[in-house]
């Protein structure tokens, strides 16, 4: 039943690595996006990026603006930021961008919200770190005023607005589907309590499969009126001719995707500050000390799914009937992949795997 349900989609890193690997990021972005739309006519359903300040993870800054420029070059592609780092943004602004994407897309907005991760992002814009739960609900709250109301008036502990008159109003209606990128009991339970979709991609498959039926239990229990919102997730895949190949190819990429670029943060005045101290961060920082030191860490735990076509078909059953998500999001690129690796790797689990659930 879930199998005919499972969308594909792509998922679009853009490391410190290969920018700094470009005399221009004009370049860059224009490989990616030849290969947004490859990924549309493979039938990958949705396509998303992550937003990141001042770090090595992801170096997209401006994410609504590159989304514009596959917006026109794609025309059923689904697409999203999975996260926009709320913080970061005036939220009445963030509302009028999205819904302009989202109009230049004629409604393939996918809205995908978060509040940040890294400490140090935070202290590089003079931003309350440990605020930034509060800030987020605020700025959400603003936000899905800002698409379904006329005039925004609103006295918050971050944000005020008197008579803001936010236009246009989304395409979708009434508003994008919102996603919460979600690793906390906390968060999990605010995406149930405003029956918002949820988004992973770091703990291994048994802590996803607990977390995912956790917010279905608690969405159960709020008595909101269906559908059930959906869960997605994103994992590193790379697909090759055999497993051994596969194997040969993703093994060192894998191992050093994690810690890549990191150094050029650390070594920086301010340095590199991570998570906070919490369970789920330890949990995280378990999964990540992991991931750098042991292949097996990644397979076993359903971190890659890496082999021949039929074996990552085989590695997608039994990971999507674990945890029961309704988009898996392939990031193809990792680490120091070599480009013909990484677009082999698409155009197989494009021609082959997704097939295979159709």
């Amino acid at each position: 039943e879930t199998m005919a349900q499972l969308e594909f989609a792509l998922w679009d890193g853009f490391g410190k690595h290969e920018m700094a690997l470009s005399p221009t990021a004009a370049d860059i972005y224009d490989q990616h996006l030849k290969e947004a739309v490859m990924a549309e006519e493979l039938g990958y359903e949705s396509y998303y990026i992550i937003e990141h300040q001042n770090s090595h993870v992801g170096q997209i800054t401006a994410p609504s603006v590159y989304l514009c420029a596959v917006a026109q070059q794609t025309s059923k592609l689904r697409i999203g930021v999975m996260i926009y780092q709320l913080p970061f943004y005036n939220p009445i602004r963030l509302a009028e961008e999205v819904a302009t994407l989202d109009h230049l897309s004629h409604g393939r907005v996918e809205f995908g919200t978060g509040i940040g991760v890294a400490e140090h992002e935070f202290m590089r814009w003079n931003l309350p770190f440990f605020e930034r739960q509060k800030m987020s609900s605020e700025s959400l709250e603003i936000i899905v005023k800002a698409w379904t109301q006329d005039e925004v008036t609103y006295d918050g502990q971050y944000w005020q607005f008197d008579e803001a008159l936010p236009v246009p109003k989304p395409y979708q209606q009434p508003y994008p589907p919102i996603w919460v990128g979600a690793h906390s009991p906390a968060s999990l339970e605010y995406a149930a309590k405003n029956n918002y979709h949820v988004s992973q991609n770091i703990d291994v498959d048994t802590v996803i499969a607990e977390k995912f039926d956790y917010f279905r239990k608690v969405w159960t229990e709020c008595n909101h009126p269906g559908p059930m919102p959906r869960t997605f997730l994103m994992r590193a895949v790379h697909v090759a001719e055999t497993d051994e190949i596969a194997r040969l190819e993703a093994e060192q990429p894998l191992l050093t995707s994690r810690a890549l670029g990191r150094e050029d943060i650390a070594n920086t005045r301010i340095g590199f500050k991570g998570n906070s101290e919490s369970p789920t961060n330890t949990e995280l920082g378990r999964v990540f000390q992991g991931m750098t030191t042991s292949y097996d860490f990644w397979i076993d735990n359903g971190l890659a799914l890496v082999g021949s076509p039929e074996t990552v078909i085989k590695q997608l059953r039994k990971q999507s009937e674990l945890c029961g998500y309704d988009i898996f999001c392939a990031n193809h690129r990792f680490g120091t992949l070599p480009l013909e690796q990484s677009l082999k790797s698409m155009k197989l689990f494009g021609e082959e795997v997704i097939p295979a659930f159709r």
